[in-house]
């Protein structure tokens, strides 16, 4: 029997990538587990993204993410890329990469491009290049940025999230079980061995 994980995420969430990595130790060596990655924006456009010069980020990141990060032996540092970018045009990526079966590749090189390599993921060369990192056409790729199915389509993804109410990344849904946040690796395997049985 497939189990399937579902994890809502946003590219700029430091908790989504340390989530992706948990998610990752836990499905390894189980092949009855399938994970489907969903987009939400924490802060679409035209919302004020996060600035790392502004107090905030840095009081978080040294309160909460780095420390995570570190007990949970997730390699990442706050992004300088300032003000944060929006996600729209990488999640319209995301489209055209699962549709070619790139898409849980691309999903995690948005991450660590983002809180490991300090690349600035809203700029269309830097995605276009991050998309050849996972065996993209470069050109395709970025002729898929502006292709209005593909901003459809993750309009459509957005309003799902909507309607599953969801409101915190990252979100996962294992089974019947609903995980908000940061969850341990035994609480993700006990979701999976519950949603296996």
């Amino acid at each position: 029997m497939t189990v399937r994980v579902h994890i809502w995420s946003d590219y700029v969430c430091p908790f989504c990538l340390i989530v992706d990595e948990l998610v990752a130790r836990v499905a390894a060596g189980r092949p009855d587990v399938e994970i489907a990655h969903h987009a939400h924006e924490l802060r679409p456009y035209p919302a004020r993204t996060l600035r790392p010069e502004d107090t905030y980020l840095p009081r978080v990141w040294q309160s909460t993410v780095l420390p995570m990060a570190r007990r949970l032996d997730v390699p990442m540092r706050l992004p300088t890329v300032s003000p944060q970018p929006y996600t729209e045009l990488a999640f319209r990526g995301f489209r055209y990469a699962a549709d070619r079966g790139a898409g849980a590749a691309y999903h995690r090189r948005m991450l660590t491009a983002f809180f490991r390599d300090d690349l600035d993921i809203g700029d269309r060369d830097v995605l276009t290049r991050l998309a050849a990192d996972v065996g993209l056409d470069p050109a395709d790729y970025a002729a898929a940025l502006d292709d209005p199915e593909y901003a459809r389509r993750h309009r459509e993804a957005l309003a799902d999230a909507a309607r599953r109410d969801i409101t915190v990344v990252p979100t996962l849904v294992v089974g019947d079980r609903r995980l908000e946040g940061v969850v341990t690796e035994s609480a993700l395997r006990g979701a999976l061995d519950e949603a296996a049985t």
